[in-house]
Order: C-alpha cells, then sequence, then structure tokens
C-alpha cells in the first residue's frame, strides 16, 4: 500500500463508519496519547521497565499503526499529501545530513 492509498483508505472509512473526523485539535491529543502509548511498549521492550501482568511487546506494532492512524487522519484534514511532504522531507534531510552523520564520530 502507499501512503497515497492509505491516506484515501481512512479517508474512506472515517466517511463511512467513523461518521465525521475529530477536530485537528482533538486529533492532536490523540496522537500525543498514542505516542505514548508507544513509547510505553518501547520502554518496556527496549528500556528498564518491566511489563505488567497483562501487557506484551506484541502491541509495539499495533501502537505503531494507531500513531500512524492518528497522523494520516491529521493530514488528510489539513490537506497535507504526505507523499509529497515526505518526498521533500527525505531530500531537505538529504541534502543538509550529506556529510553530517558521515563526520560524527559519536556514530562509529
Amino acid at each position: 500500500m502507499t501512503i497515497s492509498e492509505a491516506q484515501q483508505q481512512v479517508d474512506e472509512w472515517i466517511k463511512t463508519i467513523g461518521v465525521r473526523y475529530f477536530s485537528e485539535l482533538t486529533n492532536m491529543a490523540i496522537l500525543t496519547e498514542e505516542v505514548g502509548e508507544l513509547a510505553r511498549v518501547m520502554a518496556r521492550k527496549y528500556g528498564d521497565q518491566s511489563f505488567k501482568k497483562n501487557e506484551t511487546a506484541e502491541h509495539l506494532g499495533d501502537e505503531m499503526a494507531d500513531v500512524l492512524w492518528v497522523l494520516i487522519c491529521l493530514a488528510n484534514q489539513t490537506g497535507i499529501d504526505l507523499t509529497e511532504a515526505f518526498a521533500k522531507n527525505m531530500d531537505k534531510k538529504t541534502k543538509r545530513d550529506a556529510d553530517r552523520h558521515k563526520n560524527n564520530e559519536k556514530l562509529h
């Protein structure tokens, strides 16, 4: 699936099942909440925290997908073509960081 197809699929789901988009501010708060849930799983799987009784690392992909879902909702609501935005962002990073990481002694 392409990013564009994902944006279309989310939009179709919202229009047919979700009734309407939540407000942009509500979705921003939800995005923050979902990133926190992802951080919790990461801290338990890769960090120093342990899992609680009913928690597992199996939720990692689901939490990432929740973050992506809300990000796509925000992009759709604000008229952002994520394919185009991502391509521009990659170009920016490539030009800006062409030698930056190669010259970073901390990475070698």
